[in-house]
């Protein structure tokens, strides 16, 4: 009797697990081709818009500015720890705080794979919502941020900032995409090449949390009853069950750990179980408030400056999904009704099978393209973070360092102390996926221990001794940081 009890229970879990992943591939056959085509034409324009252009003329918030950081954002498209760390690099260099938040809030919601993936998800009235919501974010940012994120909290933030940018970002050099101009590189097979190899890394940089996110959210539309989904968010009262919805989509998107494209088919799971219009959009904007970002944002300007972040964040991304809900109510968009389904008869013979095969030729195309970027003039000037995958432009790099005399790049701090915990484990993995070494380049000469520049001993800016060596320097920039980080005293 216990036995056959057992094996119904087995029989039953795995029939569960079954279920849930059939539910998981149907939503990501159902969106392969918007992935392709969402992460083709973010690779493009990384590729062909110059960097440079993207960090000068965001030294205030005035409407303008803000203008500005949004659209460098939206054609910015990246995952949430390169957006921070984008952010970080234009606090650096001198950009107004809430110019650079307005860019990482742009570079992670305002982009072409969202909308394309949630379009084909769970509806057009979410796109439309993303964009509408998205404006009403940033002047909300603005708003909050220039009331919170302020003062000594602020001052404080900045100095932590600044004091510890590598002085290497002074001799930050054109990129290719700077030096030739995109009118030049859009005719060229480098330029297609790389802008290729952005496609490539950015699908390679953002497959964990894609994976989780189709997985989780094809277990959570199978297994999680209706009851629960009711109990979590309050139905039938009105305006407390909008704020109620907005204020809990932000939460489960804190401790969710998914960010970027990858909270699309939990939203979609979220919609299904009921959660409102609202709450929806609020968990979509949420993706800049997981928990590993609010310790990145503690490391990058501080506990008290992350905190206030950590709140105004919350308050403007549940604002934004809370009015962007009344404001579709009341224009008639707002669906009506919840599906029962998320994706239904995803691997029958329709539109999407098609799309979905042509679609597969193109990345078979792209990924071609990127394997023989070099051959084809691609690849000057970038470089790939061997922790996440990243295409990275080495003269804009958010981190570097270098190891047993090679140049390591990396999108983020946070994968750059990936690095520093297992640096063997990650270079083996680069050199073992692919064949150039501009990731982790041989150094010959000295290292400038500061900004990881190569140096000519014999052109050195400054010098110093230290434990019976001498240390050289790119400049004198290089050399102050030095000191003011061990103690060491100043030479030549």
């Amino acid at each position: 009797m216990h036995l056959e009890l057992l094996e119904v229970s087995v029989a039953g879990a795995l029939g569960d697990v079954g279920r849930s992943l059939a539910e998981a591939a149907s939503m990501l056959w159902d969106t392969l081709w918007a992935l392709v085509l969402g992460f083709g034409l973010s690779g493009a324009v990384q590729s062909f818009v110059s960097r440079d252009a993207m960090q000068r003329h965001l030294g205030d918030h005035r409407p303008a500015t803000v203008a500005r950081a949004s659209l460098y954002g939206m054609v910015s498209s990246s995952c949430s720890y390169a957006a921070s760390a984008m952010a970080r690099s234009l606090v650096a260099r001198g950009a107004d705080y809430l110019a650079a938040m307005v860019f990482m809030f742009a570079s992670t919601n305002l982009v072409i794979e969202l909308g394309i993936v949630l379009a084909v998800l769970i509806g057009w009235q979410f796109v439309a919502a993303e964009l509408v919501g998205g404006v009403v974010m940033i002047v909300l940012l603005v708003g909050f941020g220039g009331l919170w994120l302020r003062g000594r909290a602020l001052g404080a933030a900045l100095a932590r900032v600044r004091a510890g940018a590598d002085a290497g970002d002074a001799h930050d050099t054109d990129t290719a995409a700077g030096r030739d101009g995109w009118r030049e590189r859009i005719r060229t097979p480098g330029g297609w090449a790389d802008a290729a190899g952005y496609t490539m890394s950015d699908l390679t940089m953002l497959r964990k949390e894609l994976l989780i996110g189709f997985l989780t959210a094809g277990f959570l539309a199978t297994l999680v009853p209706t009851q629960a989904w009711s109990e979590l968010f309050v139905t039938g009262h009105g305006f407390w069950t909008s704020l109620e919805n907005a204020l809990i989509g932000p939460l489960v998107a804190l401790l969710s750990f998914v960010c970027s494209v990858g909270n699309v088919p939990l939203a979609a799971a979220l919609w299904k179980g009921g959660i409102s219009f609202g709450g929806v959009v609020a968990f979509v904007f949420s993706d800049l408030i997981t928990l590993p970002l609010v310790l990145i944002y503690r490391k990058q300007y501080g506990g008290r400056m992350a905190l206030r972040m950590l709140a105004v964040f919350w308050v403007v991304m549940s604002a934004a999904g809370l009015a962007t809900g009344y404001l579709f109510e009341a224009l008639g968009w707002a669906p009506r009704s919840h599906p029962s389904v998320i994706a239904a008869n995803a691997f029958s013979w329709n539109y999407t099978t098609v799309l979905d095969i042509v679609a597969s030729a193109v990345f078979a195309g792209l990924y071609l393209l990127y394997r023989n970027r070099e051959r084809l003039g691609g690849g000057a000037g970038y470089a790939k973070d061997p922790v996440c995958g990243m295409q990275v432009q080495v003269a804009h790099a958010p981190a570097r360092t270098v190891h047993h005399r090679r140049h390591v790049w990396f999108c983020s701090e946070h994968c750059a102390e990936r690095f520093a915990a297992d640096p063997d484990r990650y270079l083996t993995a680069a050199e073992g996926s692919n064949g150039n070494d501009q990731d982790v380049e041989d150094v010959e000469g000295t290292v400038d221990p500061v900004c990881g520049m190569t140096v000519d001993a014999e052109h050195a800016a400054a010098s110093l001794e230290r434990d019976g060596r001498t240390v050289q320097f790119c400049s004198l920039g290089c050399r102050d940081a030095f000191v003011d980080r061990t103690g060491a005293e100043r030479s030549h």
